[in-house]
């Protein structure tokens, strides 16, 4: 029964040449260094489960934000955990983005045919990086206001664009309700948005290219 379901939905869908190519693929023989990238994308899907979880309790307002955030911590069962794996989660995701870019330096998987799978992942790095800065003043305690600040602040020596993109931030020219709100929206509709486009683009051209052999040393 199985199988005859299986064979029905592969002549309509192709779904056994997808699994093979995917899962089933031939890859050089790697060591530890490899997992790194998996490893990111095990992260994700941490920040993704418990972000989701987060935002059933969180209130992005400024009477309320850190009222939730401390309900969630200290009194809703298991929060703390939803809460801990979350910001430890977005700690590692970091670190481990950059390990991994780093082990594509080294290991020298951006060269040809690789380039754009090497973008990509830059810009997968950035908007991490902007995962962490937009995430950091949801708390809306002291701590996160004045890192904030100090982020906008570094954004608006930008040549040219800068006043413009430090209000683009605040939405008005200092911290507010406003910048709660949009810093918020980009957390969780906007760069989810991105990242999981781009993460598809990556994933597809790893499979598409292989996995890069480790270089051969020369004797």
């Amino acid at each position: 029964m199985a199988s005859r379901l299986g064979n029905w939905l592969d002549e309509r869908t192709g779904w056994r040449g997808d699994w093979t190519a995917v899962f089933l693929r031939k890859i050089p023989k790697v060591n530890w260094a490899y997992t790194l990238g998996s490893a990111t994308l095990f992260a994700l899907i941490l920040q993704f489960v418990t972000g989701i979880l987060l935002t059933l309790y969180y209130v992005p307002d400024p009477e309320q934000a850190y009222a939730s955030v401390d309900y969630i911590t200290n009194e809703l069962p298991l929060g703390w955990l939803i809460r801990g794996l979350h910001h430890w989660g977005a700690s590692a995701m970091v670190l481990l983005v950059i390990l991994h870019m780093v082990r594509v330096i080294i290991y020298g998987a951006y060269k040809y045919p690789r380039e754009v799978t090497w973008l990509t992942g830059v810009v997968l790095m950035l908007v991490t990086f902007a995962f962490g800065f937009t995430g950091y003043l949801l708390p809306w305690d002291q701590r996160a206001f004045w890192a904030t600040v100090v982020g906008t602040e570094i954004g608006a020596v930008v040549p040219l664009i800068g006043d413009w993109l430090k209000e683009l931030m605040l939405g008005g020219p200092e911290i507010s309700g406003l910048t709660l709100t949009r810093f918020f929206g980009a957390h969780v509709w906007v760069l989810p948005s991105v990242i999981l486009l781009l993460v598809g683009i990556h994933i597809f051209l790893v499979i598409r290219h292989g996995i890069s052999a480790p270089p051969k040393r020369n004797n």
